[in-house]
């Protein structure tokens, strides 16, 4: 028999298997093998199997992430691989005060006191992120949680009416672009209410959805129906319901065409801003100090959701009282319902339930606004400034003092009607519907200040601060330290006895002491108290 031929010389790489051999051929950028779709190396990131510093991002796939599996082991330099320099373990580094708790351990807390800013500005670093996350949960218990919503827009995506039940025949309230029935629908084991927006013929608009992001003082909206409207509900202004609205005024006609659409909302408003500010005059006189507190915080809503819009690069269509929901909050722990509901001061949840994309349609005005500037002959206010107009107007209107755009910018007037000084808010008020109504544009507040304003007028620093100190950025710090410190207490001390859970109030609250700092309120006490 011939002898076999000769046996080829195998090179063999030490600490190298053979997934790990085609692995690092497809690092050089060799086609992935059929086996790498099904590899644990491909489908489960492991933090020991993250490239070592130094290696060069070139010899990585670029169809796989940082975390993948980093080039093998191999016995020398001479295959052309550059061998990647050894990492040096970073040393952990110290934890944020955000994320500092009662359990963090005393040799992590040694190096943070013992650091510049020591153990107040620790303390004051941890109470700011114990007050952003109070408020992140009161938020989620007054809108409910995010996962429900995007639950609840999923299962109402192409929905009709058939999955309904029309729960009153007639709008429990009416804005000024549309009506509003209360609706159920069976979410699981739920029975769920909803709002049902009928938008009037003038004013019928796609509306916008859940691109805007979750905010307390804007209305959302999780679903829409374009199906003819069903017999049961009656519209004012069509046949057989010819009555006048709850406010008095005539009904609007509205068109029940197939490709009506109505858009479906989880908040159900009872009223509308206009229909308090009518209701409330006698409240006004006879409690004006809680009446103007309330009517602080409903600016205040008004002046956050603004905000929030134009951080999503959206307008609010018609910022009247008739397009601004009123929503009741859950239910007051009866130690508060038994002080502010015989007065009617419960605190309501505002909604701007009128706004729009900036790039796709111009700015529409109400029929009144648009009547009050052209018999005047003065031009229509320009985009940028008309929030801060009908804020300072609102302001004039919760107040129960008539008022105009022409008082307030007319060439014949050069005063603002009088505010009544019936409170400590009514000072602070006037001051504030001055500085928003000016006749120089480039001397009015902004909407974001206008908002720092009320938080003062509010929850202080009042002006008596200052009668024995004198003002400075040392003071205003302190301040600010002392009252957050107090407020945790507070929250600490209610969550310990029977006041239940924090609502509306304590939101807004927990908004402000969180992010004031003492800069703010040196250039807003300047201009509230000069």
């Amino acid at each position: 028999d011939p002898l076999p031929p000769p046996l080829p010389k195998k090179q063999l790489q030490r600490a190298e298997s053979l997934p790990e051999q085609r692995l690092s051929q497809h690092c050089r950028g060799d086609a992935p093998p059929p086996w790498a779709s099904s590899s644990i190396f491909y489908s489960i990131p492991q933090p020991q199997l993250r490239r070592e510093e130094g290696t060069p991002s070139s010899i990585l796939p670029r169809d796989r992430p940082s975390w993948g599996p980093k080039k093998p082991l191999i016995k020398s330099q001479s295959l052309g691989e550059p061998a990647a320099p050894r990492s040096h373990p970073q040393k952990a580094p110290w934890p944020d005060p955000a994320e500092l708790t009662f359990g963090t351990a005393d040799g992590l807390l040694g190096p943070l006191l013992e650091s510049s800013a020591g153990g107040c500005g620790l303390v004051s670093g941890c109470q700011a992120a114990t007050l952003a996350r109070l408020s992140a949960r009161i938020q989620e218990e007054l809108v409910g949680p995010e996962e429900q919503r995007q639950l609840l827009e999923a299962e109402l995506a192409g929905k009709s009416w058939a999955a309904f039940s029309i729960l009153d025949r007639e709008p429990c309230c009416q804005s000024g672009d549309a009506w509003y029935y209360r609706v159920g629908f069976a979410f699981g084991q739920a029975q769920l209410v909803f709002a049902a927006k009928v938008p009037k013929l003038c004013c019928a608009s796609p509306g916008v959805l859940s691109s805007l992001g979750v905010h307390c003082n804007i209305q959302r909206l999780i679903g829409r129906v374009t199906n003819r409207l069903p017999p049961e509900l009656q519209l004012p202004g069509s046949p057989g319901q010819q009555s006048l609205s709850p406010s008095g005024e005539q009904p609007a006609r509205v068109t029940t065409s197939p490709d009506l659409q109505v858009l479906i909302s989880p908040e159900v408003p009872y009223q509308t801003l206009a229909g308090f500010v009518k209701g409330s005059p006698s409240l006004h006189r006879s409690s004006p100090g809680h009446y103007e507190r309330l009517a602080c915080l409903l600016l205040l809503q008004v002046c956050m959701g603004l905000e929030h819009l134009r951080v999503q690069n959206v307008r609010q269509g018609d910022l009247c009282p008739e397009n601004l929901l009123l929503v009741q909050c859950p239910c007051l722990p009866r130690s508060q319902q038994s002080k502010e509901a015989p007065l009617g001061l419960s605190l309501p949840r505002l909604l701007i339930s009128s706004f729009f994309k900036v790039k796709d349609k111009p700015r529409p005005r109400s029929t009144s606004q648009e009547q009050d500037w052209s018999e005047e002959g003065l031009a229509a206010p320009a985009s940028p400034v008309a929030d801060e107009l009908n804020v300072g107007m609102l302001i004039y209107q919760l107040l129960h003092v008539d008022i105009s755009l022409e008082k307030a910018l007319g060439s014949g007037s050069t005063k603002l009607p009088e505010i009544p000084s019936l409170s400590i808010y009514s000072t602070g008020l006037k001051r504030l519907a001055t500085l928003l109504l000016h006749r120089d544009p480039c001397k009015r507040v902004s909407i974001k200040q206008a908002r720092s304003i009320l938080q003062v007028l509010l929850w202080g620093p009042r002006q008596e601060l200052f009668a024995r100190s004198k003002k400075s950025l040392t003071l205003l710090r302190s301040w600010v330290e002392v009252k957050r410190a107090l407020l945790l207490l507070k929250f600490a001390e209610n969550s310990a006895g029977a006041a239940g859970s924090p609502g509306l109030e304590e939101w807004l609250c927990c908004q402000y002491f969180k992010e004031v700092t003492e800069h703010t309120l040196y250039q807003v006490t300047q201009a509230l108290y000069t």
